[in-house]
């Protein structure tokens, strides 16, 4: 309503009954409910970030409209819901995304109650916000972002962070308090290397979106905004827009190209009419598509979220995301009515996009099969809603999840136990140049239902014809590629019909269909060390899965049991392997759990290492191969012995990062 009356343009501008209105209102809630004689119930959210947000930015807009009475009872009601301590003490719920809003509310109240002590303390109050943390809520040294302490959430709270640290970056420039702290350099980091690896096409991947992916259409939003992985997506890009203003010369022109390249490729959501936006994001983001910066294309390389669970592997023509989940990252987050069906969205579930940036946008979570997520090995035993726990408390007891990458192909590995389930299984993924080797093995269960693999579950839209076709050791999927299985292969197309309000209580109750394409793997009723092996290659057409899979020199897999599973792909020159215990397989020996990534090119090859347990201990590896010297090495890498073989000792430290060294190959 203030926001009619004040902007141009709104069929309300200026109209003198629409402000008595708002100012009628304002008055009933200073009267009857938010002032300092009121104790907060129910959720502490409303009272200490969503109404004093809202109600700072109406009176700021309204400034001139307001009597000194009405201005100081707002900035009262601020100072008895935010105290001090919440500023002071960088705990609970004042961390990451919370404090950054909490903040924005006492500096706008410092300001319009002329208080430059709370403009201070707010500045101030930002800087525990700015370090890389090592567990609990905030930025990771590998680009990871939690909030809730365990919920992988750059999508949402990640978004809410940046773009509210944008603003009070903005809001401060050029006065006494000014953020000047060095240490906001990690928030300007954090556009390439947290947020932009996880946006594709002007969206954000849900595997970081937590308990929102529920939301859809929110019963109060009369404008019916589809708040899905694109409007998550396009609030991020118009925060990095806003934070452009105050980086550096070349991170301007670097994110500019970003914010147009996502502009120019979303074509689901339009980001430049978004209904999400009012007047000053839409007229940045106008600027940026305008400008004569060049649009920045997709990138190609992979990304190793350790801290948070998840990978994301780019290449021409597609991307995909895997979530996992450990007793660092919870299996799925629900809360406030939102998500309770989210049990295996951490179970490895394997997202991706090839031509269709919308398929995980139209309907998916309300007609999903919320038992059969792609990519995940599961029990069909029925789980009640919001199993496990709420506000990510459902974490299973296993460490090994990681794997290791050399920016380009990588090897990831999850130590999976079921979710209220006897499951336990190990699962790879080998991201390759244009494929994700899927592995699983292991899988044993004991809940009295059948156990199976999803190879994947393709949202074809309403009514959707695509052709699906099966061949020898394939399948294809019209419009979205194919995949190299078993000939046990099942399928099924069905229709599923759903509302939003079904996994969201917040949200319209309006029933939709769409139609589905699943394939499964079923490894039986109480299965006893089952295994899988799968190839995805996502945008590839009908021809070039039926060449692969007749190719029987492509790949070759060298271990798949629950000691070890390992690829070799000759022709990218590549052996990869994750060790789940010490062993060997092929050419590669570890002493303990590790990821081992080996690229030979020419004359030389690049060992990377990871130690997803994160147990900190040495650990050494063992390469069958002649070596005839060390190129170079980290300095986590001790080179024990070369000619015949290489021999490493790799000194890991307690977070699963890559340890590289590059070796000239005995021809």
């Amino acid at each position: 309503m203030t926001q009619a009356y004040v902007q141009q343009g709104t069929g309300s501008t200026g109209d003198e009954s629409l402000l008595a209105d708002v100012l009628r209102g304002l008055d009933h809630l200073s009267a009857t409910v938010y002032n300092p004689s009121t104790t907060r119930y129910g959720n502490w959210w409303e009272w200490q970030i969503g109404s004093p947000r809202l109600l700072m930015d109406i009176v700021a807009a309204l400034h001139d409209h307001l009597t000194e009475t009405q201005k100081g009872a707002a900035c009262a009601a601020v100072d008895h819901f935010i105290p001090d301590a919440m500023l002071t003490d960088y705990s609970g719920t004042s961390t990451g995304a919370n404090r950054v809003d909490l903040c924005r509310s006492v500096a706008l109240r410092g300001i319009l109650g002329r208080a430059p002590d709370r403009i201070a303390l707010a500045r101030d109050a930002l800087s525990p916000v700015f370090p890389y943390v090592t567990k609990g809520d905030g930025l990771y040294a590998d680009g990871s972002f939690v909030q809730h302490t365990w919920v992988a959430y750059s999508g949402t709270y990640g978004q809410v962070m940046l773009d509210g640290l944008g603003r009070l970056f903005a809001l401060l420039a050029g006065t006494e308090w000014e953020v000047t702290d060095p240490n906001r350099q990690t928030v300007l980091d954090s556009v390439e290397r947290a947020y932009a690896p996880l946006i594709h096409d002007g969206l954000v991947m849900d595997s970081v979106n937590g308990r929102a992916i529920s939301r859809g259409y929110l019963k109060s939003d009369d404008r019916h905004v589809m708040r899905g992985d694109h409007f998550h997506g396009q609030g991020i890009i118009a925060a990095i827009a806003l934070l452009a203003g105050g980086a550096s010369a070349q991170e301007r022109t670097r994110w500019h190209g970003l914010v147009k390249g996502w502009i120019e490729r979303d074509t689901v959501t339009p980001i430049l009419t978004a209904r999400q936006f009012g007047v000053a994001d839409l007229a940045r983001l106008h600027a940026v598509a305008a400008s004569p910066v060049p649009a920045a294309p997709e990138p190609v390389g992979h990304t190793l979220f350790a801290a948070m669970d998840r990978a994301v592997h780019r290449r021409p023509g597609f991307v995909a995301n895997i979530a996992m989940a450990s007793d660092r990252i919870a299996a799925y987050e629900c809360g406030n009515g939102e998500n309770p069906r989210g049990w295996h969205t951490g179970a490895g579930m394997l997202s991706w996009w090839a031509a269709d940036s919308g398929q995980y946008t139209d309907w998916y979570w309300p007609t999903v099969d919320w038992y059969r997520l792609p990519g995940t090995t599961v029990s069909t035993k029925r789980l009640p809603d919001r199993a496990g726990g709420e506000w990510g408390e459902p974490k299973p007891d296993v460490r090994w999840v990681g794997g290791t990458t050399d920016g380009e192909y990588a090897a990831i590995g999850q130590h999976l136990k079921g979710l209220g389930s006897t499951l336990e299984a190990r699962k790879s993924w080998f991201c390759v140049a244009d494929a994700v080797i899927c592995l699983g093995a292991g899988i044993t269960c004991a809940d009295g239902v059948p156990v199976e693999t999803v190879v994947d579950n393709r949202n074809l839209g309403e009514g959707g014809t695509q052709s699906f076709v099966r061949g020898l050791g394939w399948a294809h999927l019209e419009g979205h590629g194919g995949w190299l299985v078993p000939d046990r292969l099942r399928a099924l197309r069905e229709d599923r019909t759903g509302a939003w309000s079904d996994i969201n209580t917040s949200s319209t109750t309006e029933r939709r269909t769409r139609r589905w394409q699943t394939l499964w793997l079923d490894h039986g009723t109480d299965p006893v060390d089952a295994s899988y092996a799968y190839v995805l290659m996502p945008g590839a057409d009908r021809r070039t899965v039926a060449a692969r899979a007749a190719d029987r020199h492509w790949l070759s897999v060298l271990a798949n049991d629950s000691a070890c599973q390992a690829v070799r792909v000759d022709r990218l020159g590549l052996t990869a392997a994750n060790f789940w215990r010490a062993g060997t397989a092929g050419p590669l020996t570890a002493s303990a759990g590790a990821s081992v990534l080996v690229r030979r090119s020419g004359r030389t090859a690049t060992l990377c290492v990871g130690e997803p347990p994160r147990s900190g201990e040495p650990l050494e590896i063992v390469w069958n191969r002649p070596v005839r010297s060390v190129v170079r090495a980290d300095d986590t890498v001790e080179v024990l012995a070369t000619g015949r073989l290489l021999h490493l000792r790799v000194t890991p430290g307690t977070v699963c990062a890559a340890h590289e060294c590059e070796v000239a190959l005995t021809l």
